[in-house]
């Protein structure tokens, strides 16, 4: 029943933008905190972006700061990520996940493949 699906990755030029969508069912959106994370072969899976249920508190990996933005539409029950200035270590799949709390389990959407290549 509870549905994240993640969207709009691909190919980019280094320096170049992408902007990544999650769609949320099944679910209350706008009392979750949500997250973007990435995963690049061979690396372990790291967080890039968080956002409170409110959209009133963000936060993200050093590695993405002044570059990337998360923000949420929560009547639309969306959470987005603007990239800019992307570099070819941005490479992996994107994730965004909900973050859950005492006796409720973080729950992953599908992942979005983003290749930053020249």
């Amino acid at each position: 029943q509870v549905q994240l699906v993640g969207s709009g990755g691909g190919l980019v030029q280094p320096g170049g933008s992408l902007r990544l969508s999650c769609a949320a069912s099944g679910f209350t959106f706008s009392i979750y905190a949500m997250s973007w994370y990435r995963q690049a072969p061979g690396k372990e899976r790291e967080l890039v972006a968080g956002i409170t249920s409110r959209g009133g508190s963000t936060n993200y990996a050093d590695s993405v700061k002044g570059r990337f933005t998360i923000y949420r539409e929560n009547a639309k029950k969306t959470v987005a990520l603007q990239m800019n200035s992307l570099k070819p270590e941005d490479t992996a799949v994107y994730y965004c996940k909900r973050v859950g709390v005492l006796g409720v389990a973080d729950y992953w959407g599908q992942g979005t493949q983003v290749t930053v290549s020249s």
